[in-house]
């Protein structure tokens, strides 16, 4: 009998509690074991593919096999940036016995290394695979070559290896348009496919080597190895060829490319040469110049400093990047809109007594001609650029009608041009004043940019692209560089098709007569002020002359160029097109503080056009060898004499 406090054994709850154990167990078992199986499920049959892969990689090594660059060309096949090959010292990681740091020091004795040959290979060091070979000296010398040949034995994991490496055979010439490559940095591995340049050392960096870098790259290849648990390679599983760059032929003429640069010879300024039928570049020279060659392996702070503090900026491209006052230049296009508008028709005579003054206003805009040119109908006051005609004609237009006419013709916004960093240069509104400085547009500001000056700003390609658009009536192409594309040797090249932009809208076709005939007599006639520039040609010529002011005059001083510095000097500007009814050429020039455009630019302008129709190029006797001509006979005298004894 049980004692009070105690209680009774229950084998019925005992079984009960077992039970109710057991299952819950059973329930946890099976879910494990559901999660266990479905796991498996995903690893051996749904995920089997990308694990199988995974797998495959631990012993398949992928090495990039980098592509070789495609060749620039001008526009009758001569190479402007070519590939050369160059020995260099690479270093394998996996293969080198030992520490790789014991290696380079014990390489120091045999070859020279810079302490920046070592620093850039342990930064490429780290970016790259162990299994991938990482430059540590370029540029290796005969001897050196040889030296190292003797002692490889003792260096497993370094080898000598060919290496392409850029290179512009015509130095400064066309620096501008075809850029230059560099080694890829920082900057650059954060914008591109880092995959497609593996292997790869050097990017386009400026000019058409960055703006077409795509088609100059080519692809990059792979070579595929089997490596045994030690990372050791054992065979060649597969090889996937890279793919070459494509050859460009961009469309500048490279003797009339070193006719312009060579008439700049000495000054500060641009040349930009367009056909007009189609947009291409045919010249396009910035001065003073650069050459390229300097930046592909990385340029000494030396030469960088000498070209970055170096007062004339030959960095700066002054075809698309310098923004400058058109000057008068611009006359014919505001006779255009004066003619669309209805505010006068080519018989329209207007009183130019020196000077303009805005009714209810003393200011006097003044004329370049200061005992002023009487009584003036558009076409001669575009060949004697008259300005009081044109402050007059701007006034009534207003700026509210003038700029938008002004727009169409490219002014205020980018041409673009396949090149990098392109300029848009101004054309002023009074919108743009009112956010700019806060200020009203004010009837002065119209007089102004009616002659090129005041706040309107171009550049040489906008005014070469605005010619040619006059040229051709009113059609507008945009400006390329690009001629024509070849994917390899053994295929034609493909000819880029031209790119239309919006045309010029006028009332009546007929209006562009006037203003085209007015800038043929400044070439031809008696009268106009570029006839010294205009006398004597094969062909017919439409010009403009341009003089730009620097800096304003106060309305009681006179301009006296010997009492200025030189860099407050007017601009000299030219623009032009010929043969003037069947337009082959228009040409913009531009040369920094030189004075009048009439003497300076447009005499620059009838050589360039020479130079393109007639081939009378203006080529240095080295640059004619190096094309494979003959220097001039004097030039050739002069050389004899000198080596006489």
């Amino acid at each position: 009998m049980a004692k009070r406090g105690e209680s009774i054994k229950s084998e019925h709850e005992e079984l009960k509690l077992f039970n109710s154990r057991s299952l819950v167990a059973a329930v946890i078992v099976f879910i494990a074991m559901s999660i266990i199986i479905f796991r498996l499920f995903i690893l051996q049959v749904k995920e089997y593919d990308y694990y199988t892969e995974e797998s495959r990689k631990n012993y398949l090594k992928a090495i990039p096999i980098p592509p070789v660059r495609g060749l620039i060309y001008d526009r009758n096949g001569i190479v402007l940036a070519d590939n050369r090959s160059e020995h260099v010292l690479e270093i394998i990681r996996d293969d080198v016995e030992g520490k790789v740091e014991d290696t380079i020091a014990r390489l120091e004795k045999l070859i020279k290394l810079s302490d920046k040959d070592k620093q850039k290979f342990y930064q490429k060091m780290r970016r790259h695979s162990r299994y991938q070979a990482t430059l540590l000296r370029g540029k290796l010398t005969e001897k050196e070559m040889a030296i190292f040949s003797v002692n490889q034995p003792r260096f497993p994991g370094v080898n000598i290896n060919v290496r392409m490496e850029r290179y512009y055979p015509w130095g400064e010439t066309a620096g501008h348009v075809l850029g230059y490559v560099g080694k890829i940095d920082k900057r650059d591995l954060e914008r591109i496919d880092k995959r497609e340049y593996k292997g790869t050392t050097h990017i386009g960096k400026s000019g058409v080597e960055k703006f077409h870098e795509k088609l100059l790259h080519g692809k990059t290849g792979y070579r595929v190895i089997e490596v045994d648990a030690h990372g050791q390679p054992q065979k060649l599983e597969k090889e996937e060829d890279p793919t070459v760059g494509e050859d460009l032929f961009l469309s500048i003429d490279l003797k009339l490319q070193i006719t312009a640069e060579t008439l700049l010879k000495g000054k500060r300024g641009a040349v930009v040469a367009i056909d007009p039928n189609n947009g291409e570049v045919l010249a396009m020279a910035s001065v003073p110049m650069y050459d390229p060659n300097l930046f592909v392996n990385g340029i000494s702070h030396k030469n960088y400093n000498a070209l970055r503090n170096n007062p004339d900026r030959p960095l700066y491209n002054r075809a698309i990047q310098g923004g400058y006052p058109a000057g008068s230049t611009i006359k014919p296009i505001v006779a255009m809109a004066g003619l669309h508008y209805g505010i006068v028709n080519p018989s329209t005579r207007i009183r130019a007594p020196g000077y303009f003054q805005v009714p209810g206003h003393k200011h006097r805009y003044r004329c370049w001609n200061k005992r002023g040119h009487g009584s003036v109908n558009m076409d001669y006051a575009i060949a004697q650029s008259c300005d009081v005609y044109f402050y007059s004609l701007a006034y009534r237009l207003g700026i509210d009608r003038f700029a938008p006419f002004m727009k169409q013709f490219g002014f205020g916004g980018k041409t673009g041009v396949d090149l990098p960093s392109e300029g848009a240069g101004l054309m002023p509104t009074r919108e743009w004043k009112k956010k700019r400085y806060n200020k009203p547009w004010y009837p002065g500001d119209t007089v102004n940019i009616g002659i090129g000056q005041g706040y309107w700003v171009s550049t040489p390609m906008q005014l070469a692209s605005a010619t040619a658009t006059l040229a051709m009536r009113g059609k507008r192409l945009k400006p390329r560089l690009l001629h024509a594309v070849r994917k390899s040797k053994n295929v034609p090249e493909t000819i880029q098709p031209p790119s239309y932009l919006p045309e010029v809208k006028v009332k009546d076709p007929k209006m562009w007569d006037t203003p085209i005939n007015g800038m043929i007599h400044v070439m031809h006639s008696g009268y106009g002020t570029a006839k010294r520039s205009g006398a004597g040609a094969a062909y017919k010529i439409a010009g403009k002359t341009g003089t730009a002011q620097v800096f304003g005059i106060g309305q009681n001083e006179q301009y006296n160029a010997h009492r200025l510095a030189k860099h407050l000097h007017d601009h000299a500007l030219f623009v032009a097109f010929a043969p003037a009814h069947d337009p082959k050429i228009a040409v913009a020039i531009i040369a920094e503080n030189s004075g009048g455009g009439s003497h300076v630019a447009a005499p620059i302008g009838r050589k360039m056009i020479d130079a393109y129709l007639l081939k009378r190029y203006i080529i240095p006797d080295e640059q004619k060898i190096q094309l494979g001509e003959k220097p001039t006979e004097q030039s050739q005298t002069d050389k004899n004499n000198k080596e006489a004894p």
